[in-house]
């Protein structure tokens, strides 16, 4: 790039000056990831629009890490951004208003543009297929307070939260990785602040064979989730959709994949509402599964041994037919693919997903198997016996 472009980047641009960050640590922004050198002291040529910065702390050695910390950011053009290390507590932290100006003041100066690694923008695209529907308002609405996201402020959810056997062997996996190794957990409690997603329909005042049906096919469940937590705006939940997978895929949060987790299944266990009531919604649903899937594994397939720290989940459990997807997926495709009539979006992005879960997996998913059903899954369909039956 020649010397002029560069600069002109860098000034629309926004900056992440980041002081004082020890040699070793694993840091990230949206979908890069790099070990810190000496000379480190954050980014520039930022795009402007959302963000997620997350890291972890290394031990001397190199051999170990802290929990992943991660935070969301919304960047304006041409603003400087400034946190400090912290190393008592081994995170970045905020400076005052009168400090975080006059960095920002030498920043504008270049006084520290030797020390910024240029922002990928080769990979920029990517990003933007992962968090295009990702709002300042969304990221306002879902953030924890203090805006910090880690696995450290859930181990009194984790021990709660419903699992099916590849969830208990994940949070075994992050319990004994590298990352949680002599960290000590957090008794405090920060989560995120989540839309309830319920796992079926319940109604006092209809017949087995009714409530049944409901639980078949949720879109009246869709529609009472977005018309209570989302004011029908459908994009919101979209934005929830990719808020969760990057605070699990680049955050390593458990909670996050379990609401990522449970908006899916609401989706995916819908019929009448991808093919007639909310169509272009779920035109734009598989059009963001499919990208998230893609890129969370071609990362883990392609990733170094030593630039592990944003794939820690995507294991070989994840190819395993008893995970929830491969029932979901295989139920919802057939709903697509034997409908009379059908929108081609929907159906061209189907057979996109399709396909990619068949070459990633090795998924037969046109089978006329019986699904496969684990008993302790919560989202799994809700069947009514009927009396006498």
């Amino acid at each position: 790039m020649d010397p002029e472009a560069a600069t002109e980047l860098v000034r629309k641009g926004s900056t992440l000056l980041l002081l004082d960050v020890p040699q070793r640590t694993l840091f990230g922004i949206d979908t890069q990831i790099f070990s810190v050198g000496p000379k480190f002291k954050g980014m520039k040529m930022v795009p402007p629009g959302p963000h997620f910065v997350y890291y972890c702390s290394s031990s001397r050695s190199g051999n170990e890490f802290a929990p992943t910390v991660g935070f969301f950011l919304t960047t304006q053009p041409s603003e400087v951004i400034v946190r400090k290390w912290d190393a008592q507590e081994e995170r970045l932290i905020k400076l005052s208003e009168e400090e975080e100006i006059r960095y920002s003041e030498a920043v504008r100066r270049f006084e520290f543009d030797d020390q910024l690694g240029p922002y990928n923008l080769e990979s920029y695209g990517d990003w933007k297929q992962l968090s295009n529907y990702l709002s300042q308002s969304a990221i306002e609405r879902l953030e924890p307070i203090g805006g910090e996201i880690t696995i450290a402020w859930e181990s009194s959810w984790m021990d709660k939260a419903p699992q099916s056997d590849m969830e208990r062997r994940l949070m075994e996996q992050l319990r004994e990785s590298k990352f949680a190794k002599n960290v000590p957990m957090q008794s405090e409690r920060r989560g995120c602040y989540y839309t309830s997603i319920p796992a079926s329909v319940k109604h006092k005042n209809v017949s087995g064979g009714d409530l049944t049906a409901l639980n078949l096919d949720k879109t009246s469940l869709l529609e009472s989730v977005l018309d209570k937590h989302y004011q029908g705006q459908e994009d919101l939940l979209l934005g929830e959709l990719q808020f969760t997978f990057i605070a699990f895929m680049m955050g390593q949060s458990l909670e996050a994949f379990m609401q990522w987790k449970a908006l899916v299944s609401l989706l995916l266990s819908c019929s009448e509402a991808p093919l007639h009531t909310r169509t272009n919604m779920f035109v734009k649903f598989l059009r963001t599964f499919y990208y998230q899937l893609k890129h969370g594994f071609q990362h883990t397939q392609n990733s170094r041994s030593e630039d592990a720290g944003n794939s820690l989940f995507l294991d070989e459990a994840w190819f395993s037919r008893d995970i929830f997807l491969y029932r979901l997926s295989k139920d919802f495709f057939t709903v697509v693919f034997e409908a009379s009539v059908v929108d081609g979006d929907l159906l061209s992005w189907a057979r996109k997903l399709k396909t990619l879960l068949e070459t990633t997996f090795g998924w037969d998913l046109e089978d006329n198997a019986v699904n496969l059903i684990d008993e302790d899954d919560e989202f799994a369909p809700v069947v009514v016996e009927m009396d006498g039956s």
